[in-house]
C-alpha cells in the first residue's frame, strides 16, 4: 500500500503493521533489557570516564589527527568562510 493509497491523515504507526512493529521493538526491548541488565549496571561507574576517552578518540577520528585543521586555515575552503578557487 503506497502513501497514495492510504486515507488523509492516517500514519503508519496506526496500521496494522505499523502497531505490530511496534510490538515486536517493544518485546525486543524487554529481552535486551533482561538478558543484559547485569552487563549495563556493571559499565554505570565507568561511563564517565568512557566519555572522556571518547573526546580525544572522536578528535582524532573526525579532524584527521593533529594536523587535521590545516585546510581550514587558509580560508579559500568551499565553506561559509571562503570562496571555491
Amino acid at each position: 500500500m503506497s502513501t497514495r493509497d492510504r486515507p488523509a491523515g492516517r500514519r503508519f504507526l496506526t496500521t496494522p503493521a505499523g502497531i505490530a512493529l511496534c510490538l515486536f521493538l517493544a518485546i525486543g526491548a524487554y529481552f535486551l533489557w533482561a538478558e543484559h541488565q547485569a552487563h549495563v549496571w556493571a559499565a554505570v561507574p565507568y561511563l564517565p570516564w568512557l566519555l572522556l576517552l571518547a573526546c580525544p578518540l572522536l578528535h582524532l577520528f573526525m579532524h584527521g589527527g593533529p594536523g587535521g585543521h590545516d585546510d581550514h586555515r587558509g580560508g579559500s575552503g568551499g565553506g561559509p568562510g571562503g570562496a571555491d578557487r
